[in-house]
């Protein structure tokens, strides 16, 4: 028998991977020894654990579970040095995100255990949320939602300096062109806009400089990595290369955007308006501008939260869990 540990939470739930892996491997399931733990995202915040980030729970009971087994399909399970060291069974890490940041990698080569995880399992409902963002900042959805809530009727916003634009014959700027941007793109095309794309890793599309995006974008979306080369991408001198009433919109990292020159530029009225679902500190501070900032759309991190999304990550990992014992 194969000891599997499924160390799921309250989004991707051991029920949900447990029951992935019986579609999955059909009679193969009878080989497999399995024990679950449900860690207390998102109940709980992630946070840091030792070294590794974004993780769920903590070393100790983590150590406790992973005793003699060789396999490990978890979301946020802290996977640091200290529990890749006494897990002395472990073959075999999968992660249901679409990055394993909550493994310390180099301490898994070390010990010559694989680590797979599950790109693109939460690119529909990103790239979605993303569309929905992007339209309520031009539409100032929000904003006209709280005035008919309180009683207001402002057919003064039809005033042609007040009303909003669209997406049909627009140029939208993508920053990253991964699995999440390049469904942002097709969307965006279905509604007749003309997409740029600056990613220089980006094979099936030409890509422009970032100056250049800006310059002649009436809307941008970042889908980018953090990366030591991408953090901060976006401050002061970038947003004043956009066109006056552009529109922001950014569900990748926090990090990629300078938020004080947003809202700068936001009071301003040099940026037309702006959707965030990620910030460079979360949860938002109560001294954070960006909650008086105006003609600005906020949602908690929650792009990639449907139910979908946890059910292809359970899927997805099965996979990984099938060529394993497959191979």
């Amino acid at each position: 028998m194969t000891r599997v540990l499924v160390a799921g939470d309250h989004f991707v739930t051991p029920a949900l991977i447990v029951d992935a892996l019986r579609e999955r491997l059909g009679p193969l399931m009878s080989t497999l020894d399995i024990s679950e733990l449900t860690l207390p995202w998102p109940h709980t915040p992630f946070g840091p654990v030792a070294e590794v980030d974004e993780a769920s729970g903590d070393e100790e009971t983590l150590m406790a579970a992973v005793a003699g087994v060789e396999i490990a399909v978890t979301q946020m399970a802290p996977f640091t040095a200290r529990v890749l060291a006494a897990a002395k069974s472990l073959r075999l890490v999968v992660v249901c995100r679409g990055g394993p940041v909550n493994v310390n990698l180099d301490a898994a080569r070390a010990a010559g255990i694989p680590v797979r995880a599950t790109p693109g399992r939460n690119a529909v409902a990103a790239a979605e949320h993303t569309i929905a963002l992007l339209l309520a900042a031009l539409r100032q959805i929000p904003d006209v939602h709280d005035g008919v809530r309180a009683g207001q009727w402002r057919s003064d916003l039809y005033a042609l300096d007040a009303v909003g634009g669209e997406l049909s014959g627009a140029t939208v700027g993508l920053i990253g062109y991964g699995a999440i941007g390049q469904r942002v793109g097709r969307i965006l095309r279905a509604f007749d806009a003309t997409v740029l794309v600056h990613d220089p890793y980006a094979a099936d599309v030409a890509s422009v400089g970032l100056d250049e995006l800006l310059e002649r974008s009436s809307a941008v979306s970042l889908h980018a990595r953090l990366t030591p080369e991408t953090a901060g991408m976006i401050g002061a001198k970038e947003l004043a290369r956009l066109p006056r009433g552009a529109v922001l919109v950014n569900t990748a990292r926090g990090g990629l955007l300078d938020y004080d020159a947003v809202v700068d530029a936001l009071e301003s009225g040099h940026l037309g308006g702006a959707g965030f679902d990620v910030y460079d500190e979360e949860p938002l501070p109560a001294t954070s501008r960006l909650l008086t900032a105006p003609r600005v759309v906020l949602t908690p991190h929650l792009a990639g939260a449907t139910r979908q999304t946890a059910e292809r990550a359970a899927s997805l990992a099965a996979a990984e869990l099938a060529a394993y014992l497959n191979a």
